[in-house]
């Protein structure tokens, strides 16, 4: 029985670190007739972990379990770690995410990879790197507009803007409309209300994300964006003052432009599923 079921699917050939409980139960439900070889392989599938030495873990299963692809923070890492991570992912699923990836471990992912065929999509406003061995990522008819207050939230959109795409979005952005000359957004949002969910990056006191949630009838996520000096600098008052909306909106953390385009991405694309 177990044989048939690893035939279903060829990348079921993997390694799982001892057993599971889970698995146990699918293979039961499996040799009971109640779930098809194809839909064992793919709840299967989202328990996916793969081992890299002793020093990572790779939950390859995450995009079929949550719909949200792995994602490897590049900062901290060292190069070597962080470059047999990226090319086993690429490997394995045919793609790899890099995210606060530095100046010093692209050069060194470069160098890895060079004449092996894998390719890099550089993003650098983002700070953002994308190998990949797969065609590109499939449309699903989701959207995502980003707005931001200034320029120098861009670099945190542009990470949202980055992962959203790679969740199969289409994004639409309006930066720099800010409350100091508030006058800029209108026009801003009418572009935008294509879109299934807005993101709205905002430094210094973060009062964009408030205001937007109170003109459109559509899922806002606030990103307190870390500009701003002083008293409660660096994306604190920001974030304070999204905590405390009166209108209703979505709050990540400061800078965290991954998680907010991977949650927009995820509202989107379960609009348009239905």
């Amino acid at each position: 029985m177990m044989n048939v079921l690893l035939s279903a699917k060829p990348y079921l050939n993997y390694h799982l670190m001892g057993p599971h409980e889970s698995i146990r139960q699918v293979l039961m439900r499996f040799q009971q007739g109640t779930l098809s070889p194809e839909e064992a392989a793919r709840e299967i599938e989202g328990l996916r972990i793969e081992a890299i030495g002793e020093f990572a873990r790779l939950d390859l299963g995450r995009t079929v379990r949550c719909g949200v692809p792995e994602v490897v923070l590049g900062e901290g890492k060292e190069n070597r770690h962080l470059a047999e991570i990226a090319i086993r992912c690429v490997e394995i699923a045919g793609r790899c995410i890099i995210t606060r990836i530095s100046p010093e471990q692209q050069a060194y992912l470069e160098q890895r990879t060079a004449g092996s065929g894998i390719m890099l999509d550089d993003h650098p406003g983002a700070r953002l790197l994308v190998l990949s061995r797969s065609p590109p990522i499939p449309r699903t008819g989701g959207v995502v507009g980003i707005i931001t207050a200034g320029t120098a939230d861009i670099r945190v959109a542009e990470e949202a803007r980055v992962i959203a795409e790679e969740m199969g979005c289409r994004v639409c952005t309006a930066y720099d409309v800010g409350a100091a000359g508030i006058h800029r957004l209108f026009p801003a949002i009418r572009d935008l209300l294509d879109a299934h969910v807005l993101i709205v990056a905002a430094g210094r006191e973060g009062t964009l994300p408030a205001v937007v949630a109170g003109l459109v009838d559509r899922p806002v996520i606030g990103v307190p964006v870390s500009t701003g000096y002083g008293y409660m600098g660096h994306g604190k008052a920001a974030l304070a003052s999204m905590l405390q909306s009166c209108s209703v909106l979505s709050v990540v953390n400061i800078d965290a432009g991954f998680t907010a385009g991977a949650f927009a991405a995820r509202i989107a694309n379960m609009v348009v599923s239905g």
